[in-house]
Parts: C-alpha cells; sequence; structure tokens
C-alpha cells in the first residue's frame, strides 16, 4: 500500500482532582462500551509530539478496509521503540468518540515502506475557489459558484469512515454548527454548508441522503436547503482533492485520507482551512461571521 500523509489532530483528555471525602459525590455518568479489534500492519512514521504512530494496516473484519492512518497511543515510552518497517500486532479500542491502540508487539521487520506522496496545495486566506461540479442527494448537480454571497463552510467525509474521531466527529460537528446557526436567522440566511464525499464510487444521491438524515437527526428534505450533501464524479476528484489539501489514496476497497474542512467567503475566497479536527462549531460560525463582515 502507498503511503500517504493524514493531518490530524488529537483530542486532549482533562482531568479533573478528587473533591473531599466530605463533600457527597455524583453519580458518574455511564461510560460508553469499549470495543477492541486486533490490528497487524506496519509501522511507517511516530509522531511523539502528536502522540501517535503511522501504521500501514491490514484489513480488520468487520471494522474496517485495510488503511494507512495515525494511531494514538496514551504511552509515548512506546514510541521509543518502534521504528519504520517494524511489523506490529495490536489491539485497536474504541470507546465513544475515542479511539486508540495499546498492546502493540513487534513482530518483525520490512524494508518495503509504502512510497510517500507529492506535496498537496495548502489552501491559504484568500485563494479563489474553483468553481467545481457536485451532485448533490437529490442528484442534481450543483457548482461552488452557486453559492457565492452567502459564505460556505466545507468538510469531506465519507460514509463508511469507521473510526469515530475522523468523518463521523467532523459530521458530528457541522450538525450541531446547523443547529446553532438555527437560532441566529440572519447568519443563518447567509450561510450553507455541505459536505463533500471523496467516495464517489460507494457514496451515490440515496447513500448521501440516507447517511444526512442519520448524521442530522432528522428525515425532513428541508434540512437540505441548508446543509448538502455531495459528491464530484470520479474524474473531477482528484482535482477537488488536491485544491482542498485532501489526501487520498484508493486501492479496490481500500480508502486513506487526510482531513479538510473550509470556509469559503461570500467573495468565493478561502477565509480559513481546518487541516484536522481540532476546531469546535464555535470556532467555525465566528469564522462564518467574520468572512460575513470582511466582504459587506
Amino acid at each position: 500500500m502507498k503511503y500517504f500523509l493524514i493531518l490530524i489532530c488529537l483530542t486532549m483528555l482533562a482531568s479533573c482532582n478528587k473533591p473531599p471525602s466530605q463533600t457527597p459525590t455524583a453519580t458518574p455518568a455511564a461510560q460508553p462500551a469499549v470495543k477492541r479489534y486486533h490490528l497487524t500492519g506496519r509501522v511507517v512514521s511516530t509522531d511523539k509530539r502528536g502522540s501517535s504512530v503511522m501504521i500501514d494496516g491490514d484489513a480488520i473484519p468487520d471494522f474496517m478496509d485495510a488503511m494507512t492512518m495515525p494511531y494514538t497511543v496514551k504511552d509515548l515510552t512506546l514510541l521509543d521503540k518502534l521504528t519504520p518497517g517494524d511489523k506490529v500486532t495490536a489491539d485497536v479500542v474504541v470507546q465513544g468518540d475515542d479511539s486508540w491502540i495499546e498492546n502493540v508487539v513487534v513482530t518483525g521487520h520490512t524494508s518495503a515502506l509504502p512510497k510517500p506522496i507529492t506535496e498537496l496545495h495548502i489552501p491559504v486566506a484568500g485563494d479563489p475557489v474553483p468553481d467545481f461540479k457536485l451532485v448533490n442527494q437529490d442528484n442534481r448537480t450543483i457548482s461552488l459558484k452557486a453559492y457565492h454571497g452567502r459564505t460556505l463552510l466545507i468538510t469531506f467525509i465519507y460514509t463508511r469512515c469507521p473510526f469515530p474521531d475522523f468523518c463521523p466527529r467532523l459530521s458530528r460537528q457541522f450538525a450541531e454548527i446547523n443547529r446553532q446557526l438555527q437560532s441566529n436567522p440572519a447568519l443563518y440566511a447567509k450561510t450553507h454548508l455541505l459536505s463533500i464525499s471523496f467516495d464517489p464510487e460507494h457514496d451515490t444521491p440515496k447513500a448521501l441522503r440516507a447517511y444526512a438524515f442519520s448524521v442530522a437527526g432528522s428525515k425532513s428534505a428541508a434540512l437540505f436547503q441548508h446543509w448538502e450533501f455531495a459528491v464530484p464524479k470520479a474524474a473531477d476528484l482528484p482535482a477537488i482533492a488536491s485544491f482542498f489539501g485532501l489526501a487520498i489514496e484508493k486501492e479496490g476497497v481500500v480508502l486513506n485520507h487526510s482531513l479538510s474542512t473550509a470556509v469559503i467567503g461570500p467573495d468565493g475566497h478561502i477565509f480559513k482551512w481546518y487541516s484536522d479536527t481540532d476546531w469546535q462549531p464555535a470556532d467555525v460560525i465566528k469564522d462564518a461571521t467574520a468572512a460575513q463582515h470582511a466582504t459587506s
């Protein structure tokens, strides 16, 4: 499998002090169930600063396809024991919105490392956005130029993404943005949300529509008046991915990707770009507000 760059920021875990014994303690909230999956693969690189290791992993039956991606580790000393090319086994632990690996064992070494991809274009503020064409959940062709005059919020997902802290998290964040904007009618009317799939082979308009209803928690067609789900034609995907700094690699059923979320101003230019999930709905709403003021 070829190696590609995935840019990702990891969620920080906060701790709190234990209350004095004489203070009544609140009943702890029920923790999400923990699920474990057995992973085999090869180490591509380690990132101690990011508390992660990039692994070219084999398929995990009933969970995910073969995929090269970063895995969070909680014991940073583990990273000192791993080198690129190490064959490893590990447990992938998924709990609620979090995932990490543990019980990592080095079983061998290989020199057959994936090859790096070429450097991507990184969107910067002021870049004019091309008039890309897409097909939305209603099987209707749309173009980005049609949203000029409104602030357009774009994120990239695919509906089969198995990790809760990747595409599912982005979709939940967009759902919250959409909900919060409804309480601000003036800004709601001047914004539009667009979730773009980079899996045209699987994410048909019908699949996108079902996914949209699932992540939005609504089956009302009125949802799409403000938040659409769309996919480009396969031939158009490379240009779109390149412009938005989105690294994608697909070999058969294998789908690897980085992260990309953009705020496009009413003038059709990039206002802000995020290469990770280290942002909150309030951040993007603040960006949308500033984008409106910048062009008014």
